[in-house]
Parts: structure tokens; C-alpha cells; sequence
């Protein structure tokens, strides 16, 4: 894994989402408070952006906007079908006012 800097803090706001591109590969990106949390950006049961739907920051999930599967942010695991599969999450955190995260391609 190598630190990749997606861009800048402040363009994730408190209790949401952003979806960042590495090369070509979507990353979601979730922030609560002082936690970060990264997620592939595509759901793994159909071709939806999971940056795209609504953000639980209590339970730390996000509902895929096309098909309302669950995923949570810290795992990337499916909590509700129609999804089964994960999807790859990454480690997020911030430096000065720059987010980063473990990725490898």
C-alpha cells in the first residue's frame, strides 16, 4: 500500500461523502468529525456511486442510491441485500489540510 492524497479536507464536509478519483478508480470518502473513512466508490451489486447516496454518520453506512443496500464505511461490508459482496476499503486520514489514503493499484 502507498499514501495517495486525494485533495483537500475541507471539500468533505462533517457527516457526508465525496467521491475522489485515483487515475480512474473511484474512491468514496466519509467524514465524521475527526474520523476519515474510504470506500471503492462503486457498489459491488450494480454500477452505482456510493458517494451519491445518503450517509448515516451514526451508524456509519451508506445506502447505494439505486438498489438501498447498506455498505458499512469502515469495511466496506454489505449490511442489506440485495448486495453480498464488500466492497475494498482503505484506510483514510489527514495531513495539514490534505486527505490521504492506503492504496494500491
Amino acid at each position: 500500500m502507498a499514501a495517495v492524497q486525494l485533495g483537500s479536507a475541507n471539500d468533505v464536509a462533517d457527516n457526508s461523502g465525496k467521491r475522489f478519483l485515483i487515475g480512474k478508480h473511484p474512491i468514496a470518502v466519509f467524514r465524521v468529525g475527526d474520523a476519515w473513512y474510504a470506500i471503492d466508490d462503486i457498489c459491488s451489486h450494480a454500477e452505482a456511486s456510493l458517494s451519491m447516496g445518503e450517509f448515516d454518520a451514526d451508524e456509519l453506512c451508506v445506502e447505494c442510491p439505486l438498489h438501498g443496500s447498506l455498505f458499512d464505511v469502515r469495511s466496506g461490508a454489505p449490511r442489506t441485500l440485495p448486495a453480498f459482496e464488500p466492497v475494498t476499503s482503505y484506510r483514510a486520514w489527514v495531513e495539514g489540510d490534505q486527505v490521504f489514503v492506503d492504496y494500491s493499484a
